[in-house]
């Protein structure tokens, strides 16, 4: 199985999230911009949400 993200661009993309969920759009409505699925999201977020994009 081939990933499609690496963790540099995953911490990225959560970060965009965190932006968008700030202004209120809904979890749903941000994976559709990001183009994940919300389920990606939130294993996402329990894998890399405390990361920095440097690290």
């Amino acid at each position: 199985m081939k990933k499609r993200h690496s963790a540099e661009q995953i911490v990225v993309k959560l970060r965009q999230a965190d932006v968008e969920l700030g202004k209120g759009l809904k979890v749903l409505q941000v994976c559709k911009q990001l183009g994940i699925s919300e389920q990606t999201y939130y294993r996402w977020c329990q894998k890399y949400g405390g990361m920095d994009p440097r690290q």
